[in-house]
């Protein structure tokens, strides 16, 4: 009897382990991952993402190591983090899963890292309603990538979103169409309470937890950092 007991205890011990990470604490992982792919874009100077469409961003979301394996949205990626401008700065944090869409070449590479760069009321509207499909609902394009976006582009009209990706060091636009991305209830709820919702959170109706404070710092700081790496 005494032997199993210990058996069990064991075996209990190990569960433990794979239930370490509650949804509050990979909701924290996830918004201090993404604040690290923001640094490491932005500190890439001339294959960034360019100064001017980080000031006409109406919101930034990102989702860090969407691809683990081989394997599109595998069990660490599809989930990202997104702000958006108020009246008084960038919002608290709402939290989003992506599934689904054509990846291309990306299919199949280890550890993606998506940005997209929300540019106008539209594709705000949708993000606010929590469930919408690129492509579909708000148009998306590869956004332009270095120190400045060149002015003879029709970035700021071509489409509501612009996509970006990073894959082994390599950072680029990326043609995304087709997936589908809608609110990440277990998170919301992790961090929020079981009331709040996506429109609340990213319109500044409830104030940003103290574990957003990365992730907001990067997204107010991705501007300066574009500018200390161009000198």
């Amino acid at each position: 009897m005494k032997r199993q007991l210990m058996m069990m205890a064991a075996l209990m011990g190990v569960a433990s382990l794979g239930w370490a990470d509650t949804p509050r604490e990979a909701a924290t992982d996830r918004m201090d991952k993404a604040a690290g792919v923001l640094h490491e874009i932005m500190a890439s100077g001339d294959k960034g993402i360019p100064e001017e469409v980080l000031e006409h961003a109406k919101c930034v979301a990102v989702v860090p190591h969407m691809v683990k394996g081989g394997f599109v949205f595998g069990a660490e990626g599809g989930r990202g983090v997104a702000t958006c401008r108020t009246e008084s700065g960038w919002s608290a944090p709402g939290f989003f899963s992506i599934e689904g869409g054509s990846w291309g070449l990306q299919i199949g590479v280890e550890g993606i890292d998506l940005v997209m760069i929300v540019q106008n009321d539209k594709g705000m509207e949708q993000l606010l309603n929590s469930k919408f499909k690129i492509g579909a609902d708000a148009s998306a394009a590869a956004g332009p990538v270095g120190r400045h976006a060149s002015a003879d582009t029709d970035w700021k009209m071509d489409a509501e979103i612009l996509t970006y990706s990073r894959a082994k060091g390599v950072f680029a636009g990326l043609a995304l169409n087709g997936a589908a991305v809608h609110e990440d209830k277990d998170s919301m709820k992790a961090v929020y309470g079981a009331d709040a919702t996506e429109r609340e959170v990213l319109t500044g109706k409830l104030p940003p937890p103290p574990s957003a404070h990365a992730f907001l710092a990067a997204v107010r700081g991705a501007k300066a950092e574009a500018s200390a790496a161009e000198k």
